[in-house]
């Protein structure tokens, strides 16, 4: 019996982020609240289908890595991207697909890690369903 797939990947990303001044020099620890931040709707340019996006967490300079917990709906996917840095995805909770271009897709599930080399073309989104 299949049921509907709603998939959420943690995705790590190192780049530039933008941190409050406040916290850019800060010499103490910062803790952020559960549930303190919005989730929003992801960009419809980055995205097919319907997704979520929820901040996981930012570093402050120098560290350069950030985080969000992005939820897709059944058969939902990112378009063909690349980061300049790479990308790694930590799936959260059910059965995804991930595609690098020119390779097969592959099935991924919860637990799962994906590392995406820098600059290599690919996308990762929601299963159909799951078995």
């Amino acid at each position: 019996m299949n049921r509907l797939s709603l998939f959420t990947l943690c995705l790590f990303l190192a780049g530039t982020i933008a941190v409050p001044q406040a916290h850019a020099e800060a010499k103490e620890q910062l803790v952020i609240a559960a549930g303190s931040r919005s989730s929003s709707t992801a960009f419809e340019q980055n995205f097919t289908g319907n997704v979520r996006a929820d901040p996981a967490f930012e570093t402050k300079i120098p560290q350069r890595v950030y985080s969000s917990y992005v939820t897709f709906e059944p058969g939902a996917r990112t378009n063909w991207h690349t980061h300049p840095l790479g990308q790694t995805l930590l799936v959260i909770f059910d059965v995804g697909l991930s595609l690098e271009w020119g390779g097969p897709v592959h099935g991924i599930r919860q637990g799962d890690v994906v590392l995406c080399p820098p600059n290599v073309k690919h996308w990762h989104g929601a299963a159909p369903t799951m078995q």
